[in-house]
This record gives C-alpha cells, structure tokens and sequence, in this order.
C-alpha cells in the first residue's frame, strides 16, 4: 500500500482508484491489517501538552508578591547578623513552595487521568461487521460511519453521503455548514474549505448520514497542521476562583493598611525599626490567606476524584461547586430515569387486535415466536426493513446488537418471529432511505418488491396519518379511521409504553424513481398498526427523584414520548400527581409566539415535558432562568448543544451522547444515569460546605492575630509575638489543617437542606457573625492572657511563650469549631475525619517538640511549660468552643421559623 500522505490530492481520485491506493474495499479493513497499520502510522491523535514538571511548579510558587516580601526580611536578616530568623524563613518559604508544587503537581496528573477517562469513540467498518472503537485506533484505509451530531475523527474522503452537512467552523471559520457531495471530483487546488468530498477531523455532522474512506489521522490531518502553528492557550478561572481572588486582594489592602498605622505607632515609640519591619511582614503574611486559592484547589480536586467514584467526570473544575446549586434539574427520560434498553412488548393493528410479545434484550436462538396474523407479519417486515441497527448471532446462541435502542429493540422482536433484517433484505433489496431524525419524526425505507417497490415508514403516529389512506384489519385493508387509530394508541400510551406506528405502500414502475424525490411520494400508504415498547425504569431513579424532591430542587423530565407515556412515567417516579398535566412542545411553540412571559406561565411549575423537540429545551432553560433559577440540564445530542451550553450546569451522557454534546457540557455521566446526577448533586453541596469551612478557618485565624496586635499596640504594650513566632503559628496552625477540612465527609443532612441562592455571597451573614465572633474572642482573650501575665511580672519572652502556647490551642480547637456552621461540635462524629484528626495532633505535638528542642528554644524563643500552666491554657482555648456554642444556639433560636 502507497503511505497516505495528507498531502496527496485525494480530492481527484476516483473512488475505485482512491480504494486501490488505501489498499482499503467495501468490506473495511481486517482486525489484522488496522492493527498492523495503526503499529506503522502510529495513534490516530494529537500530542497531548505535556504537564509542566515539578521543578517548574516549585519554582512558580515563589512567584507572589506575599512571598517577594518574605524574601525580602530574609534578606534583611542575613544582612544584619539574624542568622537564626533568616534560616527560619528560608524553611518556610521551602516548604510552602514543596507543599504548593506537591498539589499543583498532583492537580496536573489527576486532570490528565480525568482526560484519558474521556475516550471518543468511531463507528467503522471492520471485518465486514459495524464495530465502535476510540477514535485513537483509527488507520488509514478504515471505513468510517458518521451520522448526525458526530465529530469527525479524522481526514475523510467521502465514500457515500445522504443529506450531509458539516460544520467545519472549527477549521475554516465558516459559520454555515457546508453541504457535502461524496460523488463530486475536485482539482489539485481547490482549498480545504470547498472540497465538497471531503470531511476533516474536528469538524462537526451537522445533518446526515455518511462513510468515507481515512485518508490522514493525527498530525497529518488538517487539524493536526493547525495545531503545530497553534499556541496553547492560558485556562480562565473559574468565576469562583475570581470571586474569591478579589475577596483576597481587598482583605490584603485592608490589612497592609492596617500594619501601616502598627508601624507607625510603634515607629512613634521608638521600637527599633528591623522589629517593625519584621513584625509587620510576618503579621502581613499570617493574617492573609495566601493558602486560600491552593485550598480552594484542593476542596474541588477532592470534590472531582469523589465524583468520578460516583460516576460522574468532571470537565470544568468549578461545576463541582456550581452542581451542588441548582434549583432545577431538567432531565431527559431515556436511558436518563429509564435503562435505555426499549423492549417491544405488544404489537396491535388498529381494529383492536393486539399481540402480546414476549420481548427481551437477550433472546434465544431457538424458539421463535410464531406470527398468527398477517397485518403483524407486515408489521414485523417493515419494523425490520425499517431499520439502521445491527443484530448478530453469537455462538452461544446470544444475540448481539449495536445502533439505536428503537431499531434494536424492533430487530429483536423481527427475530423472535423467525425473521431477521439480513433474510427480508435479501428478498426486498434496499433502494433508497430516508435516516430517521427529531426534526422529522419519521424514517422510511424504499424496496425493491418484483415488479413494483416497497415503501416502509415507521414513526410517530402524528407524523404517519397525514400519510396513510387505508389501515389493516383482520378483515383487510380498509379505510383509515384515524380516531380508531388514535384510541389505539391512546390505550398503549396510558400503559407508560413508547408506540412506534408502521405502515406501508408501493410504487409503481410508471412513477419516475430517484433517491430525491423518494420523500415526496410518501402518500397512499397503509397503516398497519402500532409497536408498544417498554423502556425499564432504573431502580434507583424514584429515590433519586425524592431525594432531589427533600432537597428542594425540582425535577423536569423532558421526553419526545406522547404526554400519556410521559405521565404515567412521571407518575411511578413520584415527579408528579394525578392531577398534574404534562406541557407539549406543539402549547410551547404557540407559548413562544405570544411571549417571554407566556412561556415563563406555562414553565413556572411545570414538572413534565412531551413531545418536545431538542431546541425547546433551550427556551425552557432560559425562561426558568428568567424566573431565577439555577438550572442543570442533561442531553445527548448535538441539538442539546445549546441547552447545554446556555444551563447554568451542563451533563452530557457519558455512554450515547455526541461528541458535540460532551464538549458543550461541563460534566459526563459515565453510566448516563439520572443518580449519578443526584449524587453529583450531593458532592457539590459537600464541597461548597468544605469551601466555606476551609474559608472561615483560615479568615477567622487571621482575624484573631491582627485583633491581638491592634490591641497590644493600641494599649502600648510589647509587641505578642515575635516575628519568627508568627510565621510558626501560621505553618502549624494552617497547613495541614487546612488539607483536613477539605477532606471533610458530608455532614448527612446536605439532601435536607434547600438549595442556596444562586446569588448569595460566600460571606453571608452567618459567615460574617462567626467570623468576628471567633476573631474576637480569640484575639481579645489572647491579648487579656499577655496582659495579665506581664503584669504578674513575667518577662516578655516568658509571656510571649505562654501566648504563642495559647494562640496554638486556640487554632487547634478553632478547627473542630470549623468542621459544621449548622451543627454543634458535640453532634459531629469524632473519627469521622482521621486526616483531621491526625493533622491537629500532629500540629500540636510539633510545637510541643519544638518546645522541648534546643534549637527550637533558640529560634522560636519557647520553654516547656508546667502541667498546670498546660492546663489553664487549654482551659482558656477553649472557651472558644464555649463562645462558638453559644452563637450557634442563638443562631438557631433567631433564624428558626415562628
């Protein structure tokens, strides 16, 4: 085989000749020869970036104003002789710089785990059968189905194309799809964006079906060569990120205004200006939350790796946040609440005769079904001509089927009948299709039938009366009563059954035939009768459904089913009552004519919607958005596009949802079930609370040492600390810690509570209240210990041990006071946490070694203290407790309902 150079002009070669060159047939490559070629042209992808390696990411993390500081009195130490304080803050600043390179690094690595989780996937032609496979194994020479709303998955020369149009905005720029041709020829330099026989990696399907033959993957397609021009761009933050960057930058000028007005008092005082300097650099750098970003990382890391255990991948590190918000949740029914596994269970003709079908996902080999009556042979041949699915036998007698969960599941009852698509082609040879879409409504097939030609039609009731002529009896066919017809259907829909309606026709030699205008001449047919197809619901959906129901989040099931089967869905999930309706999309469109505001009134409380098309999902999320809704929503396909992208939280279906689908959506479903949502859900609301937990630790810390120095200053007492022992208080108190909260489990209750306002700030007034509650209880029972032991005659240094002691307690207990902001410490389980827990001991007996050290003594300025001593302090601690207590039980008393 000629190595396919992308290069080539496969634009002008005649299709025979363009086969003989990739050495490919209609047949499709063997197993064998892909994976030899796949060995010789290597993997169908584009280089990943590498991730920045952990030298670079520890030597980021001295890029910060806060740390240029810090590098700074280091630097003014040395100078000056402080050999010992110059040390310290070099160790300091090595750990933090260890610590923040250690978690970016493993950030890095979970994010490509995450991405290699994300496999696209390709339909080809392998073995003369339809595999799926990931697009990376992909060789030039396979033969590639697409359909509506894939990604292309590689350089394509069209091998044959039905109504296809592709969006290859991506690679010309071009907004408006292009119409694609398989049978046209192009010259040697038409430019990429009019070779109308060609598709491109990365582009989009955006109406049709079609295969074609790979001729480039990789970095040989055209996508591939823009991507070596192409730099990559810097990720945006999250706007939670933001949010809490600006937080953090107005807490920062608040508090270097705050040290300037220390400094200079203490400059008025004559305090030696290294002490002032070094005082208000270590005082600066405790009180801010420097750590705070990297903490936020971690909480929605955890939040990720936690949600892919629940089956849910994360695309968008924020929407681990923004799930747990939602008020709304508009999900889709199939394969969503329901398996997605469609079984026909009952076949009816429109007099009233029905057939029970014992219909299953796996059926025998032996044993089929027997037919009785004609109009259901007729059905079962146009269900099985009808129809774009696979079904094979296996060996052990199993049947195996890939393709649309409609077309399987009327394969399967064909075969339990004793026929199979492969034997009723053989009699009645396909001649031309028209590919089933939503638009639509509807597929048909055209058949050759000795001398005339067969048309099959299956679709939606609605879509085939307008269609039909005459229906089928026991009697014969007859004239079409619709209203029998629609009473029919009617009695199958309350069952919560899907009905699919068939119907047939001819065509005459004497009619002019084309492929084109095949649509056209859909008329005169007869309708034969109906499909009643179960969809199983999940097991678990009902309780997912009244989880969402306890947790105030109300949610819409969206279906193109008819609205009986849509209630009576919605009725056994317990979505709705009796007495609730179900909204059509045909009352949403006439809604839309009138209005934004008659739309807002038909969506307000509407909990079912039937018959809707995948673009009215977009208005329906954008009035409930209107009405101040945070609105989640799941789709599939590349109709979804848009909801998905417009919802304040995207879910695409991990396993049947288009590429285009996934790529608008911020989170995948790996198992495309609507639990995994709820549980989704649940995790948000855990690592919002952890957000906040982490945030009012690290405030309230803060808070309480610059209340300490405001006060000693303001009272002209020495300064508390010394700059050394700040530093250390910040390193023992809010490092691990910190790690700790983020590790926290759920508290147990989050499903009980109601979702939060969309719009409410992280520091809300319960936030607020327990900020500067702790903040001065801790900062003025600090300063009220160095006060009375200094004036109990103990030297500063003795006093400022004791102090450092007490403020290390303080922040030890100030983290169990951080573990809930609704639940009293004494309801928390105490083991629930290890890391915590261990973490907080660990804290303590380091400053507790440190004490004891020689070295430390030198640096730190600290000396064992007596148990007794040990004691009154602990007692002083934790009044902290007592103090946060109190607030809680207030709290409660004042916000509890009259």
């Amino acid at each position: 085989m000629t190595n396919p150079d992308s290069s080539r002009l496969w634009q002008c070669l005649p299709l025979p000749e363009l086969q003989r060159q990739l050495d490919s047939c209609d047949e499709g490559l063997t197993t064998a020869e892909a994976g030899r070629r796949l060995t010789m042209y290597g993997s169908n992808a584009l280089p990943q970036p590498r991730p920045p390696g952990f030298t670079r990411l520890f030597l980021r993390q001295f890029i910060s104003p806060l740390i240029y500081v810090l590098l700074a009195a280091m630097l003014v130490s040395l100078i000056v002789g402080k050999l010992a304080d110059a040390t310290f803050i070099g160790l300091i600043l090595l750990l933090n710089a260890l610590i923040g390179g250690l978690q970016e690094y493993h950030a890095h690595r979970s994010a490509l785990a995450l991405r290699n989780l994300m496999v696209s996937r390709a339909r080809v032609l392998r073995d003369g059968q339809i595999e799926e496979i990931p697009t990376s194994q992909l060789v030039p020479g396979d033969l590639v189905l697409l359909a509506s709303g894939d990604r292309v998955p590689a350089d394509l020369r069209l091998f044959d194309a039905t109504g296809l149009e592709i969006d290859e905005s991506v690679l010309t720029g071009e907004s408006l799809p292009v119409r694609k041709d398989s049978g046209a020829l192009c010259e040697a330099d038409t430019p990429v964006a009019e070779r109308l026989n060609q598709c491109f990696a990365g582009s989009l399907v955006a109406a049709g079906r079609a295969s074609g033959l790979v001729i480039a993957t990789g970095l040989h397609t055209e996508m591939g060569k823009l991507s070596l021009s192409l730099e990559t761009a810097e990720e945006v933050k999250p706007p939670l990120f933001q949010r809490i960057e600006r937080f953090s930058k107005k807490l920062t000028i608040g508090l270097l205004i705050t040290v300037a007005l220390l400094a200079s008092l203490e400059l008025a005082r004559d305090t030696p200006p290294l002490v002032i300097f070094m005082t208000a650099v270590a005082l600066a750098v405790s009180a801010i939350p420097e750590g705070l970003p990297m903490a936020l990382t971690v909480v929605l890391s955890i939040g990720t790796r936690r949600m892919v255990k629940r089956h849910v991948i994360v695309r968008n590190l924020v929407a681990v946040e923004s799930l747990g918000s939602c008020t709304v949740i508009g999900a889709d029914k199939t394969g969503t609440l329901t398996q997605n596994q469609l079984t026909a269970r009952e076949v009816a003709t429109c007099d009233g005769d029905r057939f029970r079908i014992d219909g299953t996902s796996q059926p025998p080999a032996a044993d089929p079904v027997t037919t009785s009556s004609e109009a259901v042979a007729r059905i079962i041949r146009v269900a099985a001509l009808c129809n774009e699915a696979e079904l094979h036998t296996l060996e052990n007698g199993d049947c195996h089927s890939s393709g649309d969960a409609v077309d399987q599941a009327l394969l399967l009852m064909a075969y339990r009948s004793g026929q199979t698509r492969q034997q009723l082609l053989a009699v009645h040879p396909l001649l031309a299709q028209i590919h089933y879409e939503p638009v639509l409504g509807f597929a048909a097939t055209l058949h050759a039938d000795g001398e005339r030609r067969l048309v099959c039609v299956k679709g939606a009731l609605e879509k085939l009366l307008p269609m039909c002529a005459r229906m089928a009896t026991a009697r014969g066919d007859t004239a079409l009563d619709r209203e029998r017809a629609l009473a029919t259907m009617h009695e199958l829909a309350e069952t919560g059954a899907r009905v699919l309606a068939m119907a047939e026709g001819s065509w005459s030699d004497d009619q002019k035939f084309s492929a084109e205008n095949f649509a056209a001449h859909l008329s005169d047919l007869c309708l034969l009768g109906l499909v009643a197809m179960v969809d199983p619901m999940r097991p678990e959906a009902a309780a997912a459904v009244r989880a969402c129901r306890q947790a105030g989040i109300r949610v819409c099931m969206l279906t193109g089913d008819h609205p009986r089967t849509a209630l009576s869905i919605a009725r056994e999930l317990g979505l709705t009552d009796g007495d609730e309706g179900a909204v059509t999309g045909g009352e949403l469109a006439q809604a839309e004519k009138a209005g934004a505001e008659a739309v807002d009134a038909l969506t307000a409380k509407t909990r079912v919607y039937a018959r809707v098309s995948p673009e009215q999902k977009l208005t329906i999320v954008q009035s409930l958005q209107r009405q101040g809704q945070f609105v989640a929503v799941t789709g599939d396909g590349v109709n979804d596009a848009p909801a998905l992208l417009s919802a304040h939280v995207g879910v695409a279906m991990g396993q049947r949802g288009t590429e285009v689908a996934k790529e608008s959506a911020d989170l995948l479903l790996t198992d495309d079930n609507f639990a995994s949502v709820v549980s989704g859900v649940e995790e948000g609301r855990i690592a919002y609370q952890n957000i906040r937990k982490v945030i009012f630790f690290l405030i309230s810390t803060g808070a309480a040492e610059v209340v300490l120095f405001v006060l000693s200053t303001a009272l002209g007492l020495p300064l508390p600390l010394t700059p050394v022992q700040l530093l250390w208080l910040n390193l023992v108190t809010n490092s691990v810690q910190s790690i700790g909260l983020a590790l926290e489990p759920g508290e147990g209750d989050e499903m009980q509570r109601p979702p939060r306002p969309p719009k409410e700030s992280l520091f809300n007034p319960l936030m607020l209240r327990r900020v500067i509650t702790s903040g001065l209880v801790m900062g003025v029972l600090g300063f009220t210990c160095f006060y009375v032991l200094l004036q109990q005659g103990l030297a500063v240094e003795a006093a400022r041990n004791s102090l450092l002691l007490l403020m290390v307690l303080f922040e030890n207990v100030q983290v169990f006071n951080s573990r809930s902001e609704t639940h009293s410490i004494f309801q928390q389980l105490f083991f629930s946490n290890p890391i915590l827990l261990l973490g907080t001991l660990a804290a303590q007996g380091i400053h507790i070694l440190a004490m004891y050290s020689p070295l430390m003594q030198e640096v730190l300025g600290v000396t064992p203290v007596s148990a007794a001593h040990w004691s009154t302090l602990l007692g002083v601690a934790l009044l902290q407790l007592l103090a946060m207590e109190v607030l809680l039980r207030v709290s409660q008393r004042y916000t509890a309902p009259a």
